[in-house]
């Protein structure tokens, strides 16, 4: 989005978010708090320079008469995550990228939530995607660079910085976190995790993806699915190389 500042372009992408996710534009208390701006003229003066940039209308004072400017209808073709070379086929109709609430680990409505297909945000990148992982017992992780997941920066926050890898998740284990058989994660690489974190890990030289809950003696990878038991690794096995990384965002064709 050219002649747009950072803040301009993440507070027209939570508006564009905001319609799709409920069918409304957000009101200007609730984009402050979502960008962390206190002032409500502070955020005027944000929605001023969208509309004098041609960005985005305003519909009289009312609180929620923000429209975009050419926003895309959700059912449109997808340009915010793109599956390239291929992989899980092309030209869906639309798709969803999640981010996890960092308070629980879930899929949450918000930032990273799961939306439908909007314009791209933020810059394109090119994610490596390297074979499977079972949310399940674990299995081989493929150690091929197969194609590429194409997704829109802007979802993946501060993580798109990082080095980063995707998975297709086989298996059922992880549902209650909101991660199914044939999603893709995105994947932080880092050896080191905190209690809790959703994880990929190497056990016995295969991959799973679990959540991380060390104890003292043992290290539980747990799945979320209440019928299945977690692995357990005593601590003197494990080692930090242990942990491939950590699991933030996940995409889904819709």
């Amino acid at each position: 989005m050219q002649g747009l500042t950072e803040r301009q372009r993440q507070i027209l992408s939570y508006i564009n978010l905001r319609i799709h996710e409920q069918g409304y534009p957000p009101t200007i208390r609730e984009i402050g708090e979502f960008m962390g701006i206190r002032s409500t003229n502070g955020v005027n003066d944000h929605l001023k320079a969208l509309e004098r940039k041609g960005y985005l209308k305003r519909e009289g004072l009312k609180s929620r008469a923000l429209r975009p400017v050419s926003i895309q209808d959700p059912d449109t073709e997808d340009m915010s995550a793109t599956l390239a070379n291929g992989a899980g086929g092309r030209g869906g109709r639309s798709a969803a990228v999640l981010g996890f609430d960092k308070s629980n680990g879930k899929a949450q409505a918000g930032l990273g939530s799961v939306v439908p297909a909007v314009m791209p945000q933020g810059d394109l990148i090119d994610i490596p995607l390297l074979g499977r992982v079972a949310a399940g017992a674990p299995i081989l992780a493929d150690e091929l660079h197969e194609s590429t997941v194409r997704v829109d920066s802007f979802f993946l926050g501060r993580s798109a910085r990082s080095p980063l890898f995707a998975l297709r998740v086989t298996g059922d284990s992880m549902v209650d976190a909101g991660i199914f058989n044939g999603d893709y994660i995105f994947v932080k690489k880092q050896i080191e995790a905190r209690a809790n974190d959703i994880v990929v890990a190497m056990i016995d030289g295969e991959a799973t993806v679990k959540r991380f809950v060390p104890e003292r003696d043992v290290v539980r990878f747990v799945p979320e699915n209440a019928s299945m038991q977690p692995i357990v690794v005593r601590r003197q096995d494990f080692r930090q190389t242990s942990i491939l990384g950590v699991v933030c965002g996940v995409y889904r064709r819709m």
